[in-house]
């Protein structure tokens, strides 16, 4: 949500108390709701009763909890309101569902001017005296700043707040100077953030405030119903325009920062190489040398403005790595913007040849970026026209015609797409039958699947699926699961099993969830994903990446299972499979080296306070780098590589003999390349122990059958 998360993001620094109790600021001025806004709240109240798949009542414990929600997402980490000012609010806490009823905002409305008129004094008296502020900073006292605000109280006074402030600036310089930002740059940088912050706190009106309240309901329901305002309804597809002619990322906003939900497939930065999910992106930058612009802070769609551009042009993105070393890490990384092309991503294949004893198994790999169909193509009677399942039938043809011996379909990074593809691609692997069962909100449950009985590939079939194979991906994959029809390797899927509509309402459109995904065998693809017959290690934190992340997600449940076939008995199979895995995977440096980053990223996120001494912060920084080396290196010794003396050189053997940003993206997404092999040969290696399983069976049956 653009306002309500540029309100959570917004800056926290010290300002003289007294002002928290001023009743009035210059420029401001209350903002009141509109007779539009009052039918609106009437219109989605209704809908959100009748047509949610949940079927909650705004009832009076829903109005305490939209409360709560609403406070939390204008002050989630406890920095503007105090305990009297939350105790104020409590004449709210069981009356909002009667006032919404009803058309009334006014609860929502009073405490945003509250807030508005904490936050703008904030950032008038902070400007005033910021430079001074960061000059007087002492790092050599010991204490700390909390990052975990979950368990933090309100404060009781404002000392208790200005103290709270002090220490949040104390850590964004601390910050800003160990990502080595020169001292005399720090103040300005700082100035100007807030800055513009401040001129987007005055520049609120009646719909930010709507959107916020609206939202803070909609989203107890799921988190993907949310209410678009007339301004956001317009962006509706803003991630999908950036996808396509920026550079094929999609972002959200997490508190104060711009994030990176996911990439599209072969898109600029997917082909880049070096942004990866979970990236924080605090700054961009226009051509080869433009000036890197701070965005902490900022609405998502002005972020989204910076990024887009036009085809052939370079954007800058300096960002926090999802998996940096430390909070204070940043990186910038070059992307030239581009359109993504159906064609780039259409599946691919190449062949794999796995090792077994003396001889050697080739294994047909088929890669599917996402569930595509060019809809106009077909409407048009183009014969040719593209889709997945065209393009895989075509595929499965040549590799057989090659001598393979099994298919591994790769999924991972695959969003999803046509459910039509989803179902129609399970259906070259199966006789005939269901591949999906559909819930409505009103209970009515439909199935889709292959109606008629055709040729369907037969031979050995793994899937390999990762924390970011959501929606079709993981209908595909649940049904080669429950048909039993091959083997499900890799991380734990995303957990998206729920569908959306949009909904017009007098100002602005509600997009609502009205339907539930769930497998032939009775469960719910949402929350939990599918879960793989055989778990690799994944560098995919699920804290931070997948449904189960969300708050509010709807939960896992099942219902009436469908009547199916299953193909093999492989619970006489896995057990096999899963002990030759792990007796390969305890000597696979590759495999032990990403565990060991898993662990070290669990470690990190176990630090809930960080130093705001110098020398401390530099050495807990220190600390977690040489870990960081001591994983990198104990994969160089048992790979034979030469070891390294800091992450630095890593990083310079990457870009070495590049004269050219394009040379080193070239380089990076080579490296990931080689990452991401290591899974999928091991997905083939599965596919030949479960080959030679069956041809062993098969072997011992035909003797006894013999000596009978």
């Amino acid at each position: 949500m653009n306002v309500l998360s540029h309100v959570k993001a917004t800056i926290r620094l010290a300002l003289p108390a007294a002002l928290l109790g001023a009743l009035s600021l210059p420029g401001w001025a209350l903002i009141e709701y509109s007779d539009n806004q009052r039918e609106t709240i009437v219109e989605m109240l209704e809908q959100l009763e009748e047509r949610h798949y949940s079927k909650l009542e705004y009832d009076d414990t829903l109005s305490s909890q939209h409360l709560d929600s609403y406070i939390d997402s204008l002050d989630r980490g406890k920095m503007f309101f105090t305990a009297a000012d939350v105790a104020e609010f409590e004449q709210y806490r069981t009356v909002m569902d009667e006032q919404l009823a009803a058309g009334k905002l006014d609860a929502g409305f009073v405490i945003f001017n509250r807030f508005q008129q904490r936050l703008q004094g904030r950032l008038e008296n902070l400007l005033a005296g910021l430079t001074e502020a960061v000059a007087a900073m002492d790092f050599t006292v010991n204490e700390s700043y909390l990052l975990d605000m979950e368990g933090r109280e309100w404060a009781k006074s404002d000392t208790e707040l200005d103290d709270r402030w002090r220490k949040q600036l104390k850590n964004q310089v601390l910050g800003l100077k160990l990502a080595d930002k020169n001292a005399e740059e720090i103040a300005p940088t700082l100035e100007k953030r807030y800055k513009n912050q401040l001129k987007r706190v005055q520049q609120y009106n009646n719909q930010d405030v709507f959107q916020i309240y609206a939202n803070s309901l909609t989203e107890l329901y799921d988190p993907h119903t949310n209410y678009l305002s007339p301004r956001r309804s317009e962006n509706f597809n803003i991630n999908m325009s950036l996808s396509l002619e920026g550079i094929g990322a999609v972002l959200q906003l997490e508190d104060e920062y711009t994030k990176v939900a996911r990439l599209v497939a072969k898109g600029p930065a997917d082909k880049q190489g070096e942004l990866h999910p979970s990236d924080r992106i605090v700054a961009v930058g226009q051509g080869g040398e433009g000036e890197l612009e701070d965005v902490i802070g900022w609405r998502l769609d002005e972020v989204v403005e910076l990024i887009r551009g036009p085809k052939d042009s370079i954007v800058r993105l300096e960002v926090i790595p999802a998996k940096a070393k430390s909070t204070d890490q940043r990186k910038v990384i070059t992307i030239v913007r581009n359109r993504v092309k159906l064609e780039e991503q259409s599946a691919q294949k190449n062949v794999l040849e796995i090792p077994d004893g003396d001889t050697i198994i080739k294994v047909g790999v088929i890669d599917i970026p996402a569930f595509y169909i060019d809809f106009d193509a077909m409407r048009r009677g183009d014969k040719e026209y593209k889709s997945t399942t065209r393009d895989v039938k075509k595929l499965l043809q040549e590799l057989q015609d090659e001598g393979v011996q099994g298919i591994v379909i790769d999924l991972r990074n695959n969003g999803g797409g046509s459910l039509q593809e989803a179902n129609e691609l399970t259906g070259l692997f199966i006789e005939y039958g269901p591949t999906v069962q559909i819930r409505h909100s009103s209970r009515r449950v439909w199935r889709d699947g292959k109606r008629l009985k055709s040729p369907y590939y037969k031979g050995p079939l793994v899937v390999l699926v990762n924390r970011l194979s959501a929606s079709a991906s993981e209908i595909f994959a649940g049904a080669i699961q429950d048909y039993q029809r091959g083997i499900i390797v890799g991380g734990r899927s995303f957990g998206k099993g729920t569908v959306q509509t949009l909904i017009p309402l007098t100002e602005g459109q509600l997009k609502i969830t009205e339907s539930k995904f769930y497998r032939i065998s009775g469960g719910s693809t949402q929350h939990k994903g599918v879960v793989p017959d055989v778990v690799f290690p994944t560098i995919y934190d699920t804290e931070e990446i997948g449904e189960s992340a969300l708050d509010h997600a709807l939960n896992w449940d099942q219902i009436n299972p469908v009547r199916h076939h299953q193909y093999n008995d492989l619970s006489t199979v896995l057990p096999h499979v899963t002990t030759l895995f792990r007796e390969r995977s305890v000597h696979n440096p590759d495999f032990i080296y990403l565990e060991d980053q898993v662990d070290l990223a669990q470690k990190t996120r176990e630090i809930k306070e960080l130093p705001l001494n110098e020398d401390v912060r530099i050495a807990l920084r220190d600390s977690q780098e040489e870990k960081a080396l001591k994983i990198e290196n104990k994969l160089r010794l048992a790979t034979g590589e030469e070891l390294l003396t800091s992450l630095d050189d890593d990083e310079d053997e990457v870009d070495g003999g590049a004269d050219s940003d394009t040379d080193k993206a070239v380089a990076s997404a080579e490296e990931e390349d080689e990452e991401e092999d290591v899974l999928l040969t091991e997905a083939g290696s599965v596919l030949v122990d479960a080959l030679r399983l069956k041809q062993q069976r098969y072997a011992v049956h035909s003797q006894e059958n013999t000596t009978e």
